[in-house]
């Protein structure tokens, strides 16, 4: 049964008369991940980062789908009275960001997928039942290794320590309840026949090193998706706005423009 669609938490930055730009973050975090490309994307764009239902200041939530964080990205539209946006999300925000275009397509004007997949696999759904029950057994901050190497190669952790620092105090503040929810939604996930109804213009953009969502995930979703763009951007790993936000931002010129 579906969840009862939400407004999000939000801030907007920018021209208030611009056209609207959504920022989808990943699992775990919030719109602070956005931190490196929202000053020169606001240049463009009225830009709305959001926290996912049960992240950041959004409401806690137990029980609820990809589907239905994408219904409350277009409720929160409605209360912000926004017809449409260029939506961009990275890894789950990704998956959102996919829901969102095959669920109200008439909203999108342009579509940004970073570090994401359609579908992670037949194994998909017990890998992250089992992530969800170390959370609950350890702690998120058990995980705390295991996420920053999939997040950055090494010498990006080295010289970036306290942003590091900052984004797993993030991560280990999220309720767990809701952290185990966002897991099964993803487990859950399967969009790759859906997504050939998706005929906006897209841009996919995935780390080289990429070890959670790899490049090969990001071709199935070039493949399946008519006339999308795809990039590599070389020696990156899974938060690809926050390694590398030049390459990001410029890939991002070919849905602002």
């Amino acid at each position: 049964m579906a969840s009862a669609p939400m407004v999000l938490a939000h801030e907007v930055h920018g021209a208030a008369q611009s056209k609207a730009l959504v920022l989808l973050h990943s699992l775990a975090l919030d719109r602070s991940v956005w931190r490196r490309i929202i000053k020169p994307l606001a240049k463009k764009r009225a830009v709305i980062a959001v926290d996912l239902r049960g992240h950041g200041a959004s409401p806690r939530s137990t029980a609820f789908s990809i589907e239905d964080m994408a219904d409350d990205v277009a409720t929160t539209l409605a209360a912000l009275d926004r017809r449409s946006a260029t939506v961009v999300g990275m890894s789950m925000g990704g998956c959102v960001a996919q829901a969102f275009a095959v669920r109200h397509p008439d909203q999108v004007d342009g579509l940004g997928l970073i570090d994401t997949t359609a579908w992670y696999g037949a194994e998909a759904p017990r890998a992250w039942q089992e992530r969800a029950t170390k959370a609950r057994q350890s702690g998120l901050r058990s995980l705390s290794q295991f996420q920053l190497t999939r997040w950055f190669g090494d010498d990006f952790r080295v010289a970036n320590e306290s942003l590091c620092q900052e984004l797993l105090d993030v991560f280990a503040a999220n309720d767990l309840d809701s952290y185990a929810a966002a897991c099964a939604a993803l487990g859950a996930f399967d969009a790759r026949e859906r997504i050939t109804s998706i005929t906006t213009p897209t841009v996919i953009v995935v780390g080289e090193d990429d070890r959670a969502t790899p490049p090969s995930h990001a071709a199935e979703i070039q493949r399946r998706i008519s006339g999308a763009v795809m990039h590599v951007v070389p020696k990156t790993r899974h938060l690809t706005a926050l390694e590398r936000p030049d390459e990001v931002l410029e890939h991002l010129d070919g849905i602002l423009p």
